[in-house]
């Protein structure tokens, strides 16, 4: 009985973390093609282009730690 819930909650866990690694790449990708587009970016901007990236990163190397495989 536990170990079915066990395996219920971490697919949850799994599904959540791959919804923010995603939306979080989506997020960097799309501030990074604003930047690139503009003249001159303000510091504000640069710094949450760095943040956004930050978090994509740190998403990834979870789900590596995790060994969390997902497919395209």
């Amino acid at each position: 009985m536990f170990r079915r819930r066990k395996g219920l909650l971490r697919k949850e866990l799994t599904d959540s973390l791959i919804e923010l690694l995603n939306h979080s790449k989506e997020e960097w990708l799309t501030k990074k093609k604003v930047i690139d587009s503009s003249i001159d970016p303000s510091e504000e901007v640069l710094h949450r282009l760095k943040l956004a990236e930050a978090k994509y990163l740190f998403l990834l190397k979870e789900v590596r730690a995790l060994k969390i495989y997902v497919k395209k």
